[in-house]
């Protein structure tokens, strides 16, 4: 396979847990569809990270010529809904809407606030004298530590719906280490980086696996107010 068809295959790989998980779970498919298509929009980020992070070959050059590519768009489309529904599928567990009550909670008064603050928190940290990836992964944490400041009952959801997708996310660029040799030390900027490799894999790849999991599988329901159904009671009767 050449460079130039691996970051394609490999972004389009995700779609077939996507695919897998939108099939499984009929009641998350509007959630799913609606928070990939949010999330895709994050692949015109592309060019934060081309080619100080990595530079991979890809459809038509054009991450090389514009810092822009398509792959960008495939892979932030999957990993959203991947990432929102992955706790859902591990637990069975149901969502329901959260009360009008519980939603007028002091702590609830930094709600916006705390769902944009991955976003708030990049600018800041993308000017300090580091990669960019670990402003990435350090807002994603802010993110996640925020949303569950705000909303402890999706703690749970949170930190685990981080190690499920981190998993899976492991596995899949632990993919690129066995079947595409040399490809990562050929694209990434390892030179500028921890330079720490867990079975090839670069520890920040892994890193961010997980704080974009743990603060995506909780986004979504903060954002629209819903919680797991038995959290959702007790909370009610923990207000009466």
């Amino acid at each position: 396979m050449r460079y130039h068809d691996v970051w394609l295959t490999w972004s389009a790989a995700f779609l077939l847990p996507w695919l897998a998980l939108f099939v499984a779970l009929p009641d998350r498919r509007h959630a799913m569809w609606q928070t990939s298509v949010a999330t895709s929009l994050f692949g015109l980020s592309e060019p934060i990270f081309v080619p100080r992070y990595w530079n991979p070959p890809s459809l038509f050059d054009l991450a090389q010529r514009t810092g822009f590519d398509i792959e960008s768009l495939i892979f932030c489309f999957a990993i959203g809904g991947i990432g929102l529904v992955g706790y859902d599928a591990f637990s069975g567990k149901r969502v329901v809407p959260v009360s009008p009550h519980e939603r007028h909670h002091r702590r609830h008064r930094f709600h916006r606030l705390a769902i944009a603050a991955p976003v708030l928190a990049f600018v800041p940290l993308y000017v300090l004298p580091w990669n960019p990836i670990y402003a990435a992964i350090a807002s994603l944490t802010i993110g996640g530590v925020s949303c569950i400041a705000c909303r402890p009952d999706l703690g749970r959801r949170m930190i685990v719906g981080g190690v499920i997708f981190g998993v899976l996310y492991a596995a899949f660029i632990l993919s690129l280490a066995v079947y595409v040799p040399g490809y990562i030390e050929a694209v990434w900027n390892l030179g500028v980086l921890s330079g720490v490799l867990l079975a090839g894999v670069p520890l920040e790849e892994l890193l961010f696996g997980i704080t974009f999991g743990m603060y995506w599988s909780g986004v979504y329901e903060h954002l629209t107010w819903h919680a797991e159904a038995q959290q959702t009671l007790a909370v009610l009767e923990e207000s009466a």
